[in-house]
């Protein structure tokens, strides 16, 4: 939004969740459905879409990383040395989920403030 249009409260609502909608899955739902809703609904609002298609990407970005990490910890378990590294896998997607934790509530709270947070690690997968 430019100076002369700022953003409704309505707008800086949907900008805080598109971020924060990704705490849903401290209840079971997986992360990506949050900001893939915010995403669908206001994809066309200037003010809400990069936040939404930000928190997107990144959730995207983060299941393909969870996914790859998953085959390469099974095939590592087939092995007697892959026992160990499979451990390793497992700590490393765990502290991942920390990560995204983290990254969520920065990128909330940078939302809160009316700036864009841009992710580490993620993949530009949904385009402007």
């Amino acid at each position: 939004m430019t100076a002369e249009h700022p953003p409704t409260n309505d707008q800086r609502t949907w900008r805080v969740l598109a971020h924060a909608s990704a705490f849903i899955q401290l209840v079971g739902v997986p992360s990506v459905f949050g900001p893939l809703v915010v995403w669908l609904i206001r994809r066309d609002d200037p003010a809400v879409a990069p936040h939404a298609r930000a928190a997107l990407n990144f959730q995207l970005s983060l299941l393909i990383y969870f996914f790859v990490g998953g085959i390469v910890a099974v095939l590592a378990a087939i092995t007697i040395v892959g026992l160990v590294v499979t451990a390793l896998i497992v700590i490393l997607i765990l502290f991942m989920v920390v990560l995204e934790l983290i990254f969520a509530l920065l990128a909330t709270l940078a939302a809160s403030r009316g700036e864009l947070y841009e992710y580490p690690m993620s993949i530009n997968l949904i385009k402007a």
